[in-house]
């Protein structure tokens, strides 16, 4: 039976019909926002912390404070999040004139000016100091228990406060985003991110996973050794509105956070599909491959061995690491990139490793802007439109296919009924 999908594809929608096929339903996180808008979330998650006393008694009108947030390849809300903290640092006699907000890039590309003023908003770019994070300017604190050196952007190490900003998330070998890691790997030298990415391909280095795994300790191992005074954690759902917040001990409001997450973004699904018709969510969560492939990682599992899955992704900024690029272009198959990666770790080429696992169960079709279309990717059969991409996966599912929808990939963690 022929069904027509609207799913988000950059900041429009993407029409597509499937003409066939046995649908097994589309499958969405179930995020019901707390009563009130997301303003007013953020001010009660301030005045109630989590594990930690009221921002108030953390802080001295004397101290240096850093605000450590994401870049805008991350959909954390910053122009809602900051006036209410820069308000309750102010209500602690901080003045705005010794608070910096740093903006953890990882190994992501500087931000313009523009970009900067337009991700923490006009009135707040006006009234603090806004800077990008440097991974050549840091400073080494220690070595975590795993081997991974601590070097941190040095205006982070020398403030006298410093308070993590972020979304939480599914991440695929973290288990979460959010919490610690927005200052490792988020303004981290390449070394350290290097160090710290490369517990990845260890098993329990998995989405929605924190105890026992080696990513998300040793990251968090490296943070103790500064020191995270205080976080301020959201969910937002597809439209990027906070549906939940949180404030406190950097751990145990983090913790919260994924609780929560686990209860409402993670899917039941009765039996694997043949064909998975996955969006990564649109814009900012396809701005470029590098952020799609969270999505792929994420409901891969959905498929069954040697069916389908169709990501929707436009990737505006093209692949978002020049290393990420390298390797997908390399010409290699699977196997032998996930093999380069178990001989050398290197950044950038995990994420292609990442693709290149799954691709060697499934079918991969990624629908794409037009540059990005003419590209050959590893792993990947690239097209730039829903039909090209569902007669390419005729090619592969039998005239009884079953199939299911997840438009908010990145968001979705699919699980059996089994499994749960």
């Amino acid at each position: 039976m022929k069904r027509e999908l609207t799913l988000p594809y950059g900041s429009q929608n993407l029409t597509c019909t499937v003409p066939a096929g046995t649908y097994l339903g589309t499958f969405l996180p179930h995020k019901e926002q707390v009563p009130g808008s997301g303003e007013e979330l953020v001010i009660q998650a301030l005045r109630h912390p989590v594990g930690a006393p009221h921002l108030s008694k953390v802080v001295a009108p004397n101290d240096q404070v850093v605000i450590i947030t994401s870049d805008h390849t991350r959909p954390c809300p910053n122009p809602i999040l900051l006036p209410p903290l820069l308000a309750a640092l102010n209500q602690a006699g901080v003045p705005d004139s010794q608070i910096t907000v740093v903006i953890a890039l990882g190994l992501h590309r500087k931000m313009s000016e523009a970009e900067l003023r337009q991700s923490v908003g006009d009135e707040v770019f006006h009234r603090v100091q806004v800077i990008n994070h440097d991974i050549h300017d840091v400073t080494k604190v220690g070595t975590t228990s795993r081997g991974t050196p601590v070097e941190l952007f040095r205006p982070v190490v020398e403030a006298d406060i410093r308070i993590c900003l972020g979304n939480v998330e599914f991440h695929y070998f973290a288990g979460f985003s959010g919490g610690a890691k927005a200052m490792m790997p988020g303004v981290a030298s390449q070394a350290a991110i290097n160090a710290n990415h490369a517990h990845m391909t260890e098993e329990a280095a998995t989405a929605a996973e924190l105890v026992g795994n080696p990513v998300r300790e040793d990251l968090e191992e490296a943070v103790q050794m500064v020191g995270a005074d205080y976080i301020l954690n959201v969910i937002v759902d597809e439209n990027m509105n906070i549906v939940h917040a949180r404030a406190g001990d950097v751990t145990l409001a983090h913790r919260d956070l994924c609780g929560l997450l686990m209860s409402e973004g993670v899917v039941r699904i009765a039996q694997k599909v043949d064909l998975a018709v996955v969006s990564a969510g649109g814009h900012p969560k396809d701005v470029d491959l590098y952020q799609a492939q969270k999505a792929l990682d994420n409901c891969a599992n959905a498929v069954k061995p040697g069916g389908v899955l169709i990501l929707l992704a436009q990737c505006g900024e093209g692949y978002g690491n020049g290393t990420f690029e390298a390797w997908m272009s390399s010409g290699k198959t699977p196997t032998d990139l996930l093999a380069d990666l178990k001989e050398q770790f290197v950044l950038g080429g995990h994420k292609a490793a990442a693709i290149a696992k799954v691709a060697e169960t499934i079918t991969i079709i990624l629908v794409t802007s037009s540059v990005m279309a003419e590209k050959e990717m590893v792993g990947l059969t690239v097209v730039d439109s829903w039909e090209k991409a569902m007669e390419t996966a005729a090619q592969d599912l039998a005239s009884e296919f079953s199939y299911a929808v997840f438009p908010l990939g990145a968001s979705t963690l699919p699980k059996l009924q089994s499994e749960v």
